[in-house]
């Protein structure tokens, strides 16, 4: 589904990620692990098309992505959530799920999502969905970010940090929600400060450190590996 070659992306002339290899299979889950200002967040937006790479390539199934435009990426139905969320504060929770289909256009490829399936996913926004997005917790503009991008039928989600900030109690819902979607067939790849809890869901997982993958392999293989435990799992 997708392939990333030997990208090299950053700021200026700046690069920040270096001859960077990934690959996603459809129906899969993929986790980008590492340290802060390792470069994780910039891969997404260079795979999102928010940020032009320097070199190498991108692929999304038979398409060359590299170097388009993020609307014509997300029409592709390569959707970002991104750090941060990024709601549109002052309109209600229904039209911001509803400003996410907008993503979709005619294309009829993708999971198909709904609002009932949204609200079904997270109940909170039902309760909530007549209030200003910008009036909502930290955790329910996530599940609010989330939900946007679902209304765009992903063939790809892509997620940045989507535990960033939570409380505790958020985060077990919002896995769970992931959980649910990988269940449901969504392709995701996935940045993400909680490794212990990411690498406990995904089928698959880099580490990068420095804008280099340094280390790969299945969830349950990082999970077990020593140098992970020590680096990044408090062992």
């Amino acid at each position: 589904m997708l392939r990333v070659e030997a990208l090299r992306a950053g700021y200026g002339q700046k690069p920040v990620i270096h001859s960077v290899d990934l690959a996603v299979a459809p129906g899969k889950a993929v986790a980008v692990v590492g340290p802060n200002g390792a470069g994780k967040s910039t891969l997404l937006r260079a795979i999102a098309g928010s940020l032009r790479p320097m070199s190498g390539d991108i692929h999304f199934g038979d398409a060359r992505i590299a170097r388009q435009s993020a609307f014509k990426t997300a029409r592709a139905g390569v959707l970002l959530v991104p750090e941060g969320r990024e709601i549109f504060g002052e309109l209600t929770v229904l039209d911001n799920l509803l400003l996410g289909k907008l993503a979709a256009g005619n294309r009829q490829t993708g999971i198909a999502f709904g609002i009932d399936e949204v609200f079904a996913l997270f109940p909170r926004l039902r309760e909530r969905q007549r209030q200003q997005g910008g009036s909502l917790s930290g955790g329910e503009q996530q599940m609010l970010a989330i939900g946007r991008a679902l209304m765009g039928r992903p063939n790809l989600l892509l997620l940045d940090e989507p535990s960033l900030g939570l409380a505790p109690v958020i985060v077990d819902q919002m896995f769970a929600a992931l959980q649910q979607l990988l269940i449901g067939g969504v392709s995701m790849l996935i940045v993400e400060q909680r490794v212990q809890r990411v690498l406990s869901i995904v089928d698959y997982a880099y580490v990068i450190e420095r804008g280099r993958i340094v280390k790969q392999g299945t969830g349950r293989e990082l999970l077990n590996d020593p140098d992970m435990a020590s680096h990044y799992l408090g062992g």
